[in-house]
């Protein structure tokens, strides 16, 4: 009788790499998808779900990202104090332009992966965003990754 069974991977075998992604010109959303494809280690072979498995991810200049359509005047954030009254909102623009810029980029990523686990608040943390083009991990050693050579829609020039 001929049985196979699909191997599962191990967290003692989990091999992790460190990548960097330049966003200068990237488009948001195509860009967390792929940063999140990276994070959860979807892209490795022997992928399992439940095991983290997926690579640190470097991102730079992510104030410079770009957006398609009029997302950056119509999109607009909400959230709420916690005193009457206090619903507040800001726009992508606004955001972008702020203090944090590097913010935008998070919460793209962290809405595309699982919906509040563990195994998702781990994977975030090994997501570094840095506003400007230096980043203080040079240590690692990380491979650089062209993302807008892999397909010209991800590229957006204003």
């Amino acid at each position: 009788m001929l049985t196979s069974a699909t191997a599962a991977l191990k967290p003692a075998n989990v091999e992790k790499k460190w990548i960097v992604i330049d966003a200068q010109d990237a488009v948001v959303g195509r860009l967390a998808s792929f940063i999140a494809m990276r994070l959860r280690g979807k892209h490795k072979p022997d992928y399992t779900p439940h095991v983290d498995s997926g690579d640190y991810v470097i991102v730079i200049n992510a104030d410079k990202v770009h957006y398609t359509g009029k997302k950056l005047t119509d999109k607009i954030f909400y959230w709420h104090t916690g005193h009457p009254g206090g619903v507040k909102q800001r726009t992508m623009g606004q955001i972008l332009s702020g203090k944090y810029p590097e913010r935008v980029l998070t919460k793209a990523v962290e809405r595309m992966l699982p919906k509040e686990s563990p195994l998702a608040r781990a994977q975030m943390t090994h997501l570094r965003i840095y506003a400007g083009s230096e980043h203080p991990h040079e240590a690692q050693s990380p491979e650089v990754i062209d993302f807008k050579a892999l397909s010209r829609k991800n590229v957006r020039s204003v």
